[in-house]
């Protein structure tokens, strides 16, 4: 008889509520994420079998209290109130109107996630193992970085959190702006790691993409009234709807421009236009509504003939004032060319090679291979290709400009 799977988007969602609850009883942050690390595991264990309990947070929260009663009394320490407490929550399980109505600590598990002392790395691996609910194993394959590499990187942040004085509270309000603006470009790069792959065979991990949108739709659910954290969910369902036709049937990467539309998620597209379209008529615009914006148009055009190029350019200078960066002026130097010819597109490139914060990216080198191809210059081109091929260490791309430098080669031999 086949015992039913584990509700994995059940358990994913709950991880955060138990961390958030134990965290605000007892405090120390690490021992109670590695508690409720072991209640997930102890229900992906004895759920199947047993089924799911009745009140499934209730059961998590307790057999996680448990693992931390068992661990305060085999380090003869923390013999005190929070003790008693835990003790008590052993023998009654927690009934699930026990919290206040409405409580939700996720929010504040996603600013202690992203606090300013760590690392970006270490924000992206933390929020992923204490809000994302991923074991060390998960995130360590989505990373292609050893197991034990990866469990030394979150015990780091851990002990970083503790000796920071770090409390389970919502930032003061000067400091939220800014630590929101954190939480919102981790789930960003948690997305953009899982759709082009930095590095490995794969050229994206649904695992990735797939928890950055469930993240940042639960974060909108709390901050409904957010331009920016609406415009991030827009910008993740308007990327994530042109998956299936990213690759060919050989598996070569098939660019934007190429792409069959036909196989774009629309219900996916419907829900990301809708919701930048409605944040743009009450919010400022931020970088992650024009972002949005961008891809709206794009998805609207039935074709890349039909692209309107002049609003995606004048997206991409509004874009540079808000948040200048090469890579923003890399992407306003596609639209250029796409407006004014690659010549001007090349001009910029230029720009961008003085400036020697790209030099050795292979982004820009691919993409001036792509406008020196439009222009004319085939040999230049050619030699482009390969350059950003050695470059990159993403397989799938490297097949992709090694594929474009020998198409080039077998049009112009010499």
């Amino acid at each position: 008889m086949t015992t039913p799977a584990v509700p994995e988007d059940l358990l994913r969602a709950l991880a955060p509520q138990v961390l958030g609850t134990l965290v605000r009883r007892h405090g120390q942050f690490d021992a109670c994420e590695d508690a409720v690390q072991e209640a997930l595991l102890a229900a992906a264990v004895q759920w199947p079998e047993q089924g799911v309990p009745d009140s499934p947070r209730g059961w998590l929260l307790t057999v996680a209290t448990r693992r931390l009663t068992d661990l305060w009394r085999s380090e003869h320490a923390r013999r005190d109130r929070e003790v008693a407490v835990a003790v008590e929550e052993e023998r009654i399980a927690p009934a699930p109107d026990e919290e206040p109505s409405g409580r939700d600590d996720t929010l504040t598990l996603l600013f202690l996630c992203c606090h300013p002392a760590l690392s970006e790395p270490s924000q992206v691996a933390l929020t992923l193992r204490a809000v994302g609910g991923l074991t060390t194993a998960e995130i360590a394959r989505a990373f292609l970085v050893p197991e034990a590499t990866m469990a030394q990187r979150i015990s780091r942040a851990k002990a970083t959190i503790r000796k920071a004085g770090a409390r389970f509270e919502p930032p003061p309000p000067g400091e939220r702006a800014r630590r929101l603006g954190a939480v919102l470009h981790v789930l960003y790069l948690i997305f953009n790691e899982g759709y082009t792959a930095s590095s490995g065979p794969d050229l994206r991990r649904a695992d990735l993409t797939a928890e950055a949108i469930r993240l940042t739709r639960a974060l909108r659910a709390l901050l409904p009234g957010n331009g920016e954290v609406t415009g991030l969910l827009a910008l993740m369902l308007l990327t994530d709807a042109r998956r299936a036709a990213r690759t060919g049937p050989d598996g070569l990467l098939v660019p934007l421009a190429e792409q069959d539309r036909s196989r774009w998620d629309r219900a996916e597209i419907e829900e990301g236009v809708a919701l930048v379209t409605d944040a743009l008529t009450w919010s400022p615009p931020g970088l992650y509504q024009v972002q949005a914006a961008i891809a709206a148009v794009h998805a609207e055009a039935a074709g890349d003939a039909d692209t309107d190029w002049p609003q995606i350019l004048a997206l991409y200078r509004l874009l540079s004032h808000l948040a200048p960066n090469p890579m923003v002026t890399l992407n306003e130097a596609v639209a250029t060319a796409m407006v004014h010819g690659p010549r001007a597109g090349l001009e910029i490139l230029d720009g961008l090679e003085a400036d020697g914060r790209l030099t050795d990216h292979h982004r820009l080198t691919a993409v001036r291979a792509h406008l020196l191809e439009r222009d004319g210059d085939r040999s230049a081109a050619r030699d482009a290709y390969r350059r950003a091929a050695r470059l990159t260490t993403s397989l799938p791309e490297r097949r992709y400009l090694e594929t474009r430098a020998a198409r080039l080669n077998e049009s112009d031999p010499s």
